[in-house]
């Protein structure tokens, strides 16, 4: 048996091509449960999910008061059914062989998790969805995120897309934490690796993911990835990952770079040389996914805002959890 969960919320644009994409799956609809759980939404989302549900009845509709995903992950794994959980993102688009393929590596590898690479699309044709679509799957975007930039084997990693997992698992570490708006996966991922599990990357799997379609809405994400990194790590008692230091470090030398090269001229060229082997970087990384001027500069543009975003919600992660402050909860969308 395998439950399907999905955190939904206002996904009018995304959750009907994510609900056929589960329907022409080959695994068999007789071992299948799909558990969409809405975020109390206030477009079309809830009407057209019951319009699956009154010819479809293994899709369920759950009500998440709470709009956030951690809760709403909670609320299906307490209902699921199934011998194995796999989550899904309703801005994705799975290939038809998803489903078997991974509850098939999952026994054969003897994994707690195992995901697919993501494929990031631009929302639309515009040069500015585009550009966010080639930046969040770029190394010089993502650092070694493999599920981002993709792999050619299958390989042990720290943290896999969405997730396919064994249902003990969540007896033997529990929830995902309900207090990480953000980073939850990389959170329970790293519970997963801490507690001598293992966690597999299935390069042959590919998902279609949707990215956001405007710059702000990716800093605001990324802001937000940056945010409640820090409190992953305390949680769990130590970083999952290098790469996540290079953005706060970055934003830290641009921050103190300016002002000490205020002071030195020799500071000033040094910073002002940063600058420009960053510049360089980016459009060398740029040119490998497009060779359109307005694309490029816009890919430079969301490159940098990116790492800035990642890199101050980073640091004033820091410092919430230095003062003790609380995190706000903000939304996931």
């Amino acid at each position: 048996m395998l439950s399907v969960i999905c955190p939904t919320y206002n996904e009018e644009k995304y959750i009907a091509n994510c609900i056929e994409s589960i329907l022409k799956q080959d695994y068999p609809k007789e071992n299948l449960e799909v558990l969409l759980v809405d975020g109390m939404s206030t477009d079309k989302t809830r009407d057209i999910i019951r319009q699956y549900i009154v010819e479809y009845p293994f899709i369920k509709l759950l009500d998440n008061p709470k709009r956030i995903v951690p809760p709403a992950l909670n609320i299906a794994i307490r209902e699921a059914k199934g011998d194995v959980i796999m989550r899904l993102d309703a801005h994705a688009i799975y290939p038809t062989n998803y489903f078997s393929v991974l509850v098939e590596r999952l026994t054969t590898l003897q994994a707690d998790n195992v995901g697919g690479v993501c494929r990031t699309l631009p929302m639309n044709d515009t040069p500015v969805c585009k550009a966010i679509a080639i930046a969040t799957s770029s190394p010089f975007g993502m650092g070694n995120s493999y599920f981002r930039i993709g792999a050619n084997h299958e390989m042990c990693v720290d943290t896999v897309p969405f997730g396919c997992f064994k249902r003990d698992i969540f007896d033997k570490i529990g929830l995902f934490d309900e207090e990480l708006v953000r980073n939850q996966d990389d959170e329970f991922n790293g519970r997963i690796v801490k507690n001598g599990g293992r966690i597999f990357l299935i390069p042959s799997v590919v998902i279609d993911y949707f990215a956001r379609d405007t710059i702000q809405k990716v800093s605001k994400m990324f802001y937000q990835y940056g945010l409640f990194k820090p409190l992953v790590n305390k949680k769990l008692g130590q970083p999952a990952t290098l790469r996540q230091f290079f953005p706060p470090v970055f934003v830290l030398g641009l921050g103190l770079g300016l002002i000490a090269s205020c002071f030195s001229k020799l500071l000033l060229a040094l910073y002002l040389l940063i600058l420009i082997l960053y510049l360089f970087l980016a459009i060398t990384f740029g040119t490998k996914g497009t060779k359109n001027p307005r694309i490029l500069l816009l890919l430079v543009a969301t490159f940098f805002t990116i790492h800035v975003s990642y890199g101050w919600g980073y640091l004033v992660g820091i410092y919430k959890i230095l003062l003790k402050k609380d995190f706000v909860a903000q939304s996931n969308r």
